[in-house]
C-alpha cells in the first residue's frame, strides 16, 4: 500500500548515533486539537518531536526522517533499555487525552495507523513485544496512548502482541520486568499493562487474571 503522506518538517531532531531501530512506540498528543500538535511539534522552542503524526481523519505526517531521532520517549525504560529515543520510531495520534475529552480512535485513524505501521515494519525487523505505548516504556509517569486505544485489534491486523485468552498457571507481578517494564513503582507498571492488556478494569493491582495474560504473553514470543 503506497501512503499518502503529508512533509510537514520539525527541527527538534538529532543523530541516531549508530543505534538500530527496533522499537516502535505509539502515544496520543493529549492536546486540545490536532492542529496545536502538530504546531508543538514542530516548533524548536517544544524540544519535542515524533515521526509521524496520525490525524483523527486519518491524515499522515511526516516530522522527522526515520534515520533521526526524534524527541518523543523522554526518560523512558523497555526490556533493560534507557535510550529508547535513540533505538525507535515515534507515532504520535490526535487524541485530546485525558486531560482535554479522552475519547475513542476513530476507525479512520486506526486504518492508517496500521498502515504506517506495516509500512514501518516492512524497512525495520521490530519485535512484537517491542510495538509499546508511551506507558509502557513510562508507566511511572504516562497513560497514553490509553485504554481506549484498540490494541487488540491492532495485533490482530499482524501489528504487536495480545493475548486471547489468561493461561491458567500465572506469572506473578516481578515477571512484569523480564517482560520489559519498569518495576521500580509496581502499581503503576501494573496500571500500565493493564492499560495495554487489560483496558476494561484498570485497578493497578495485580490479580489471577492480569497473572495468566502475562503468563500467555510469554507463551507467545
Amino acid at each position: 500500500m503506497t501512503l499518502d503522506i503529508i512533509q510537514s518538517p520539525s527541527p527538534n531532531f538529532d543523530s541516531r548515533q549508530g543505534y538500530v531501530v527496533d522499537m516502535l512506540v505509539l502515544h496520543y498528543t493529549g492536546m486540545p486539537t490536532g492542529d496545536e500538535a502538530l504546531a508543538r511539534l514542530c516548533n524548536d522552542a517544544s524540544n519535542v518531536s515524533a515521526h509521524y503524526v496520525v490525524q483523527e481523519d486519518g491524515r499522515i505526517h511526516a516530522l522527522v526522517p526515520e534515520n533521526k531521532r526524534a524527541w518523543h520517549a523522554g526518560v523512558s525504560h523497555w526490556r533493560g533499555e534507557t535510550n529508547i529515543n535513540q533505538r525507535s520510531i515515534g507515532i504520535e495520534i490526535v487524541n485530546p487525552g485525558h486531560e482535554f475529552g479522552y475519547r475513542p480512535f476513530s476507525k479512520a485513524q486506526m486504518e492508517s495507523v496500521a498502515a504506517l505501521c506495516h509500512d514501518i515494519l516492512e524497512r525495520y525487523p521490530i519485535p512484537s513485544r517491542n510495538i509499546v505505548g508511551h506507558s509502557d516504556i513510562a508507566p511511572n509517569r504516562k497513560e497514553d496512548p490509553g485504554e481506549l486505544f484498540d490494541w487488540k485489534w491492532l495485533a490482530a491486523q499482524g501489528i504487536g502482541i495480545y493475548p486471547n485468552r489468561p493461561q491458567i498457571a500465572g506469572e506473578d507481578a516481578a515477571t512484569l520486568a523480564e517482560y520489559g517494564y519498569d518495576i521500580s513503582v509496581p502499581n503503576k507498571a501494573i496500571s500500565a499493562f493493564q492499560r495495554h492488556f487489560r483496558p476494561k478494569d484498570l485497578t493497578g493491582v495485580w490479580d489471577a487474571e492480569c497473572a495468566g495474560l502475562l503468563a500467555a504473553l510469554f507463551l507467545m514470543l
